[in-house]
């Protein structure tokens, strides 16, 4: 490693604490690992003034297509702060989709995952003309940005109002994500999700019915932000229902340093545990040949009413 790559290293190691308090710098030293790949910027939704980065290799044909939401407690985030996850990805085969979505406090649940649906249905119909392949698409997020993506892969309705159903992808990769949180302790996440009849609607938990991909859930053991026991509970739900899902709590890992193996692999082994997962997904038969899992979806239960 140069000189100038351990100094980026260590000013990222030294952010980690506090990230909060030093946000752009963090995101400068990662970002500035590696340099961009063939990124391209899209409006994906024009009425919200909505755009996606879209990192894929030269060449390009028939990729398997990865839409990254990234995190940041549903209010902070831009998609350019996550260029070394597009670059990582690209570089190894895959077609990246990252968009933007609209943020609390001035828009709150459901807006961001109508938001998501709508960077997933762009990302279908335009995976072609990326160098992709619209049957072998993935979910991947980190924290907030997993939260979202699961949500998307249980309660099915988000994706059926863009004329998709979760069977159709092949999988989600859920990141250190929150999918079983309630009740909200924080008010600031509270305000987010709005009036407490409506925050069952928020848990991914609550929607597993057996209409689900696959799932990949990484975790790091040391993670005291998202606990651990998201990724357990949903893991566990998944199971029950009989779809397949991968678990791994990675020990001495921690919220940001699980994402930080993007860029530096000696931090975590998340890009090869992800890329191993969605290489062995798209190579296996979809579980929804394209559209007709519009027709025949389980009807949703009634959420679960019982205490947390």
């Amino acid at each position: 490693m140069n000189p100038g790559s351990i100094f980026r290293l260590l000013l990222v190691l030294a952010c980690l604490p506090v990230l909060g308090g030093c946000q752009r710098a963090y995101f400068w030293a990662v970002n500035a690992a590696v340099p961009a790949q063939h990124v391209e910027t899209v409006v994906f939704d024009p009425a919200h003034r909505l755009s996606a980065d879209v990192y894929r290799r030269a060449g390009g044909q028939s990729d398997p297509v990865v839409v990254f939401f990234y995190g940041g407690s549903w209010r902070n985030g831009r998609k350019e702060d996550y260029r070394f996850v597009g670059n990582a990805l690209a570089r190894a085969g895959l077609v990246v989709v990252i968009p933007d979505y609209r943020k609390a406090p001035g828009n709150l649940f459901p807006s961001f995952m109508d938001d998501a649906a709508a960077a997933v249905a762009w990302t279908r119909a335009h995976a072609g003309k990326l160098g992709g392949d619209p049957t072998r698409m993935f979910l991947m997020g980190h924290s907030a940005g997993a939260h979202i993506a699961a949500l998307l892969a249980t309660d099915g309705h988000y994706l059926r109002a863009v004329g998709m159903a979760p069977r159709e992808l092949r999988g989600v990769v859920g990141l250190a994500g929150p999918y079983d949180f309630l009740p909200f302790t924080d008010p600031k996440v509270a305000q987010v999700f709005g009036p407490e009849s409506q925050w069952p609607r928020s848990q991914p938990v609550n929607f597993v019915d057996g209409d689900e991909p696959a799932f990949l859930l990484l975790h790091g053991a040391d993670d005291d932000l998202a606990w651990p026991r998201n990724s357990q509970r949903l893991a566990a739900r998944l199971q029950a229902a009989g779809e397949p899902v991968a678990l791994e709590i990675l020990p001495g890992i921690g919220h940001i340093r699980l994402l930080l193996g993007f860029a530096y692999p000696s931090q975590s082994p998340v890009l090869e545990r992800s890329l191993r997962w969605i290489r062995a997904r798209s190579a296996a038969a979809p579980a929804c040949p394209r559209g007709l899992c519009l027709h025949d979806e389980p009807a949703r239960p009634a959420l679960p009413d019982r205490p947390r």
